[in-house]
């Protein structure tokens, strides 16, 4: 069962922490910019309310909380299929890219989500994933503090090493990695550069090539 009664009754506040945390939202779009495809068919996994989908252009998106699917519809116009991503509503190599949002911290299988967007990817398409790094700044804060977060209680977090070795298990190559958010959420002011690599920044996106 994917973890999403706390996305479903809390959504105001899942929508709060960007207005919140503006400058880490807009820093993590940023990152996300530098990776994704400028042409193709594709899909947002886990389009929770659309605020990554929408700024990006995708118009697509698969969610199992039918509170965070509700906004998303109205955000951006994005159509929205009820599912998870370990099982994914879609054929074979029908989708040219795909995007996950820290999806993977709260998907119940991560190595079956992982194979699920393997398989709906054309050859050369590409997975675009961006997650909060375990061994980051806020990763540790958000792991010492997961008890006290209605949304983080329930998430696996992962060290970058550890999700390339799961994408390359499933069969993933040609990674390419850049990572943001150099300093603790409270002292972000202002949109933090995108560099390449992982290390530094608590905010890595991979994409990922079959």
């Amino acid at each position: 069962m994917p973890k999403i009664e706390p996305f479903e009754k809390h959504r105001d506040r899942y929508e709060n922490w960007f207005e919140r945390n503006r400058y880490a939202y807009l820093s993590e779009l940023e990152a996300f910019k530098r990776l994704l495809p400028k042409e193709g068919r594709g899909t947002e996994i886990g389009v929770g309310t659309g605020r990554f989908a929408a700024p990006l252009g995708i118009k697509l998106g698969v969610e199992p909380s039918k509170a965070m699917a509700e906004i998303a519809r109205k955000r951006g116009g994005i159509e929205v299929i009820e599912g998870t991503a370990e099982n994914l509503p879609f054929e074979d190599n029908s989708m040219d890219y795909l995007l996950m949002v820290t999806t993977i911290c709260f998907v119940d299988d991560p190595e079956k989500a992982l194979r699920e967007a393997y398989r709906v990817l054309k050859p050369g398409g590409a997975l675009i994933i961006g997650f909060v790094d375990r061994n980051s700044t806020i990763g540790r804060f958000y792991e010492e503090h997961k008890n006290e977060s209605i949304f983080y209680k329930e998430a696996r977090f992962f060290s970058t090493e550890e999700l390339l070795e799961l994408l390359k298990k499933v069969g993933f190559r040609e990674f390419e990695i850049v990572q943001t958010l150099f300093h603790r959420l409270d002292e972000i002011k202002s949109v933090e550069p995108v560099k390449p690599g992982y290390g530094e920044g608590s905010f890595v996106v991979i994409k990922a090539v079959k």
